[in-house]
């Protein structure tokens, strides 16, 4: 749900729906959900209390920074030419990273209990990427209603989730 959120978020920075952006945005969510459980499951119990205090940092960090450009670039006074961020890679792996930190944990714990993960993490991946994609198509579809109030609101919901990850 966090990817879906952010995938709304980065939607609404476009006019139109662009297949091939979507695709990107989805295929790199859906990627980042099924390949972090994998990481934690290999990583076991040799580096879970190494992560586990900070995970939620992280996540927090990363979102909200981002959250707080977001926000700071809707209330620039001059119009600049920007990139939206479906098709900026550096940023689409930022906040894929800072959406699947929580991933990492739950492969962690799968280590636990069973080494048959590969059908939980590939469903992960499927459904991450099918949200993901809703999610672009909806910000899409309704973004332009609002304008530069997107990308405000984008930029409180990357922040809160940012927020929810801490408090976790």
């Amino acid at each position: 749900m966090d990817a879906f959120s952010v995938s709304v978020a980065c939607g609404t920075v476009y006019k139109r729906f662009h297949f091939p952006h979507a695709l990107r945005l989805a295929g790199i969510f859906g990627f980042f959900q099924f390949a972090m459980p994998v990481i934690g499951w290999i990583c076991g119990l040799t580096v879970k209390r190494y992560i586990s205090p900070y995970q939620h940092w992280a996540g927090f960090l990363i979102l909200t920074a981002i959250g707080c450009k977001m926000i700071y670039e809707a209330f620039k006074l001059e119009e600049t030419e920007k990139k939206p961020m479906a098709e900026s890679l550096p940023a689409l792996f930022t906040l894929a990273v800072a959406t699947s930190i929580d991933a990492l944990a739950v492969g962690l714990t799968i280590s636990l209990v069973t080494s048959h993960i590969w059908i939980a993490v590939a469903g992960i991946g499927v459904v991450t990427f099918m949200l993901s994609f809703a999610g672009f198509y909806m910000g899409t579809r309704f973004g332009h209603m609002f304008e530069n109030k997107t990308e405000i609101f984008g930029g409180a919901v990357l922040i809160i989730l940012g927020i929810k990850m801490l408090l976790h």
